[in-house]
């Protein structure tokens, strides 16, 4: 990894490595490092410490500490996790999501997580705080997921015969 801040613009690029660095206008296949900046950048994978993504498009986000503010990701998992006018099919924090804020969250699953205008699919916690709208609660889903699975395994039982 290098030392000192790595700084990228108006480019593309493969895989980048460092401890400090900051990603402008950029389209990466692979970040890796301890403090990650990017703004409008679409990413493959990024991998840091503390990542914070502005404008960005990810797949899949993997930090210790994460603020995504008016992006778009696949799968986050973080330890703490801020998010902001942001779209994510699935978000899983290891401690908290401090922040969800006029956001749309297929599917999240924290410890506590404070929540404001923000609509999901399926949540799941110990604690949640503030304005959330969920479309399966946890016996909607053990319902939906009872139905799906009997029809799956009739449409077995009737594709052996």
């Amino acid at each position: 990894m290098s030392e000192g801040t790595l700084e990228i613009e108006k480019s593309r690029a493969q895989v980048i490595e460092g401890e400090f660095i900051n990603i402008k206008q950029s389209s990466i296949r692979s970040v890796e490092g301890g403090h990650v900046e990017m703004q409008r950048v679409g990413a493959l994978t990024i991998d840091g410490e503390k990542v914070d993504v502005m404008q960005g498009a990810t797949c899949v986000i993997k930090a210790e500490e994460l603020n995504l503010n008016q992006s778009i990701c696949m799968v986050t998992v973080a330890g703490e996790a801020s998010i902001n006018s942001s779209c994510s099919l699935v978000t899983v924090a290891g401690n908290n999501i401090n922040e969800i804020n006029k956001s749309a969250v297929g599917v999240m699953a924290a410890n506590n997580i404070k929540v404001e205008n923000t609509t999901s699919l399926i949540m799941i916690a110990k604690n949640i705080e503030g304005n959330v709208k969920t479309v399966l609660d946890w016996r909607a889903a053990l319902a939906f997921g009872a139905a799906f699975g009997g029809v799956l395994g009739l449409i077995k039982i009737l594709s052996k015969k």
